[in-house]
């Protein structure tokens, strides 16, 4: 059979691509296919020992057994598209987007409101000028853009569901950003300000653990692919 392997963020980088069609035989699974890289040495141990997996943009365990035509992505820790909010829109109220374009915090906000709110709790996430001491000239977001989408419009529903917020806007934006740019827009509208501020907060957390966007940030001395924070243990499973 035959599967399609992504890689993204420092993975891509050391490989100097984006991926590979791959022949395996039949009943592999992810594990196997990730030994069959380890023994050809395409991608550094170091690395792979900290990745998640994903088959058809969704998270998977090593043991998931392939079928022809899968796609499978090798996601190093994320960093903690599509070109508009509409297209990217999920549901009659839930709006998230990969944008190239700078994020306008204001006219989101405005767009959001309703009389019926109490609240709408705003995290702005910016470029700041240096990341311990060293001085920042820009930062490079790449995404798996599908997947990411996927993740975001579950977290925005599952954000409702939990604190009964009435509506959820994430956005966040790929390419090269500069210093004071906004990188991530996270919105809460509701009636009441304890629920909008604990959904806004969760949405940030998660989202910086587990949607699959890298940031590779570019010093006056170098540059380095941000170090993630370790995947969730439902994503990454245990023992592996």
């Amino acid at each position: 059979m035959q599967v399609t392997v992504r890689l993204f963020g420092a993975l891509r980088e050391h490989a100097a691509t984006a991926g590979w069609a791959r022949g395996l035989p039949d009943g592999a699974t992810v594990a196997a296919l990730v030994e069959e890289l380890r023994g050809e040495r395409l991608l550094p141990e170091a690395l792979l020992a900290s990745c998640a997996f994903a088959v058809n943009q969704e998270y998977v365990q090593p043991s998931r057994v392939l079928a022809d035509g899968d796609e499978v992505a090798i996601l190093p820790p994320v960093s903690g598209g599509t070109e508009s909010l509409e297209a990217a829109r999920r549901g009659p109220e839930l709006r998230v987007a990969l944008v190239r374009d700078p994020i306008d915090s204001a006219v989101l906000q405005a767009e959001i409101k309703r009389s019926s709110d109490g609240a709408v709790c705003v995290f702005d996430g910016i470029v700041r000028d240096n990341t311990r001491g060293r001085g920042t000239l820009h930062l490079d977001y790449e995404a798996y853009e599908e997947m990411a989408l996927k993740q975001m419009g579950a977290l925005a529903e599952e954000a409702v569901t939990r604190w009964k917020v009435r509506d959820v806007t994430i956005v966040h934006r790929l390419g090269r950003l500069f210093v004071g740019e906004t990188s991530v827009l996270i919105l809460v509208a509701s009636a009441h300000r304890g629920a909008a501020f604990d959904a806004c907060r969760w949405l940030i957390d998660t989202l910086k653990k587990q949607v699959p966007i890298w940031k590779r940030e570019q010093f006056i001395d170098g540059a380095v692919w941000t170090d993630g924070e370790p995947f969730p243990e439902h994503i990454v499973g245990a023992g592996r």
